[in-house]
């Protein structure tokens, strides 16, 4: 059972054509600066435990995991083949449009946690994809919703174009509330930019997550 949040107009995109032909070619690029790649590994190390079994929703070709711990399995998704076999922490993968087709090929409570990096603002039925990812996790397990304030504007939704940093942690949490999940946490946190921009105090780009607990 799905609950809908989102009004109509605030899935709507500038660009609707397929997600596939706008990531047909692989961009083996950071989409976001050291500082937050720093703290978002920092989150994971803190948060998943060793021997767990992930998955890596909209994934590429880095799971920023932390390099010193072992998982059971790291299960990746994303748009990109080539992005997702080139991603070293990955143990299998599958490329998927979830904006198309938001059920996922994995079986329910077969996953311990959930990442997802700088993608939920494209998702156009969000709820849809938070009901999928409560039936395959776990009870007891976790999903962790990070991102920051770069995006391609033009695949991102009305609802997140318009909504302010509060506003879309709050839009997030409030889709995961609604189905299935109970919300922990949520970080809105300044970051210091990396070697010399940061010793001259400048600023890297914000973090902002969602963590949030499939209950028992």
């Amino acid at each position: 059972m799905v609950t809908q949040v989102l009004e109509p107009a605030q899935r709507r995109r500038a660009d609707e054509s397929d997600d596939r032909l706008f990531y047909a070619a692989p961009r083996f690029v950071h989409h976001l600066d050291a500082a937050f790649r720093a703290r978002l590994t920092a989150l994971y190390r803190a948060r998943l435990p060793a021997g767990a079994v992930l998955l890596d929703l909209m994934s590429s070709w880095v799971s920023h995991l932390p390099a010193e711990v072992a998982y059971a399995e790291v299960i990746g998704h994303g748009l990109n083949g080539a992005e997702l076999a080139a991603n070293p922490r990955l143990s299998r993968h599958w490329v998927q449009n979830l904006n198309q087709e938001s059920q996922l090929p994995l079986a329910d409570a077969s996953v311990d946690a959930t990442l997802v990096v700088a993608g939920w603002q494209y998702l156009r039925e969000p709820e849809a994809v938070a009901a999928e990812l409560a039936r395959i996790t776990r009870p007891g397990g976790l999903l962790l919703v990070a991102f920051s304030n770069r995006m391609f504007a033009q695949k991102a939704t009305r609802a997140w174009l318009e909504g302010s940093d509060q506003e879309r942690l709050a839009c997030v949490a409030a889709v995961l509330q609604a189905n299935g999940w109970r919300v922990e946490e949520r970080l809105a946190e300044a970051t210091r930019a990396a070697g010399p921009a940061g010793w001259l105090g400048l600023a890297g780009d914000p973090f902002f997550a969602v963590v949030a607990r499939r209950p028992d």
